[in-house]
């Protein structure tokens, strides 16, 4: 099957002063045709720097980025209107994403002008029903909303164009747990009734678990790791998703699945490294580490940038 998305060794640089900061740095990854695929790490690891320039949002400094094998990297934004139309973003705190001058009528038709769609209203009135809003609510700006309701405003937004992908960062951060649970029912029941695909970033790991098959995990802007969902955060090949899982409480396992890490005794002071970013956080490195690291296959389709992974064989 062809990937809907590819991301081929993406690079996103900034220049701080006389330094560069390399924000996402030779992320590759591809996203199937309905599925969910969840990024997490910490704040600072690239992961909405990485949405951005999924959605173009951001020019990549380099690597490639394809919408159905047509590469779409460094377009001018007149040649990325039918990309943008397909691959939507939904964000975090709506009231910064929408503007707050606008009825929710404005916010909502706007996409649809803008790409000359025909019978908007009546658009407008599906997309309402789509995700459980009520029309009374058309002329109403959007402080005048709770939460859940403007994150709702948001991703009506989003699908009105019938996009093909929507990017998804940290689309209940602004919520309660009990309307964390609404949005994300909310997202499952429009990705089988539309056949959406989702990547979904998140620091929240228990969030991904709930929702994606499959996780990639970023740590200063590059891959540590990346398989299916259950195989990442059960059996992680990396130190760092170790380090990252034992923070979740569990019942009966306040360590986490490795007893050996406690996260409050690895998170440090990050400094820099020509091999494994992690190196100096690391309570298990070896001289090994100081080089680049290899790309170890733990096992079928879940791969680990970390010498310590246990696997078959490597991928490179």
């Amino acid at each position: 099957m062809t990937p809907l998305i590819e991301v081929r060794e993406l690079r996103k640089d900034y220049r701080r002063g006389g330094e560069v900061l390399h924000a996402v740095d030779g992320i590759s990854l591809a996203l199937m045709p309905g599925e969910s695929v969840g990024v997490i790490g910490e704040s600072g690891s690239g992961k909405s720097t990485l949405a951005r320039c999924i959605t173009g949002l951001e020019r990549p400094t380099g690597g490639r980025l394809l919408f159905r094998n047509r590469d779409v990297t460094g377009r001018s934004d007149r040649a990325l209107r039918w990309f943008r139309r397909a691959v939507q973003p939904v964000f975090q705190d709506p009231l910064t994403a929408l503007n707050p001058r606008w009825t929710i009528r404005q916010l909502i038709l706007e996409p649809l002008k803008i790409h000359g769609e025909e019978d908007a209203e009546r658009r407008l009135h599906d997309v309402l029903e789509d995700v459980g809003l009520s029309d009374q609510l058309l002329r109403r700006r959007p402080r005048d909303l709770s939460g859940g309701e403007r994150q709702r405003v948001a991703i009506a937004r989003a699908i009105v164009l019938r996009p093909s992908v929507l990017v998804l960062d940290e689309p209940t951060a602004s919520v309660d747990m009990s309307m964390r649970r609404a949005l994300l029912a909310l997202l499952r029941r429009l990705q089988a009734e539309h056949g959406l695909t989702y990547l979904y970033i998140s620091h929240d790991i228990r969030t991904v678990e709930e929702t994606c098959g499959r996780t990639v995990v970023m740590y200063r802007g590059r891959m540590a790791e990346e398989g299916p969902t259950a195989a990442v955060l059960n059996s992680p090949g990396h130190v760092y998703t170790r380090v990252l899982v034992s923070a979740i409480p569990r019942i009966g396992n306040a360590t986490g699945h490795d007893g050996r890490l406690r996260t409050r005794s690895v998170i440090g002071q990050d400094l820099s490294s020509s091999g494994c970013l992690f190196v100096e956080r690391c309570p298990l490195a070896l001289p090994e580490c100081a080089a680049p690291p290899p790309v170890v296959e733990v096992r079928p389709g879940h791969r680990a940038a970390c010498v310590l992974a246990e696997s078959k064989g490597s991928s490179r």
